[in-house]
């Protein structure tokens, strides 16, 4: 349509309110396709923390009483990563030991 980055955030404002994207963010893209790139999805990056499988194996195969940062130190993934898999197992740590969150009979 020939606008710039900038009038096109001042339009998006206008339509999104608070909910608009950056206008960083919007440079980035037209800057992006400018170059030919049309592909949405993100490009992976060196350095990007390691994402977990969806399977746990490894999670506990180390010491269940070590910490968040001892496990993320030892799995090689970002600390944030740790926690949210944890948690979305139903893991809490009780006493130094990580234990489900709903604690059955044999527990």
């Amino acid at each position: 349509m020939g606008k710039t980055a900038a009038e096109s955030h001042r339009i998006l404002l206008e339509v999104y309110d608070e909910h608009v994207l950056a206008e960083q963010t919007c440079r980035k893209w037209f800057a992006r396709f400018k170059s030919g790139d049309f592909e949405l999805d993100d490009k992976v990056r060196p350095g990007q923390p390691k994402k977990f499988e969806d399977e746990e194996s490894g999670l506990f195969d180390v010491d269940s009483c070590q910490t968040l940062q001892e496990l993320a130190t030892s799995l090689a993934v970002d600390l944030s990563t740790v926690g949210k898999r944890l948690k979305t197992m139903g893991m809490i740590q009780k006493q130094g030991y990580w234990v489900p969150y709903e604690l059955k009979l044999r527990h």
